[in-house]
């Protein structure tokens, strides 16, 4: 998948949350509670990564490791969306200055 395609679909998801949601009379999530969201899929990745590295045991977790980095990219791209931040532009450009940083060091 490009790009572009994966933060379209990224969109596609939250926008059936947000219908979801709206079935079951709840609100949808704010930006806010997406980036909140995030976190606590960040802490997922974190105990999935010390089990990984034998500090826990977790089963299945090559599988739920793989499952967490997607929804935590799930989480950038809809976060970028939201806050209208061109990910795909963005990113490059910050590669960009971080190698040169790293080159003239």
């Amino acid at each position: 998948m490009q790009f572009h395609e994966l933060s379209a679909r990224a969109i596609e998801i939250h926008r059936k949350f947000a219908e979801t949601a709206g079935r079951k009379n709840f609100p949808a999530w704010t930006r806010e509670q997406v980036v909140q969201g995030f976190v606590g899929d960040v802490g997922d990745l974190v105990k999935l990564a010390m089990a990984k590295n034998g500090a826990r045991h977790i089963e299945d977790v090559d599988r739920k490791f793989a499952h967490e980095l997607s929804d935590c990219l799930w989480s950038v791209l809809v976060i970028a969306k939201l806050y209208g931040v061109a990910l795909e532009k963005e990113f490059p450009a910050t590669m960009d200055a971080i190698e040169a940083k790293l080159e003239s060091s």
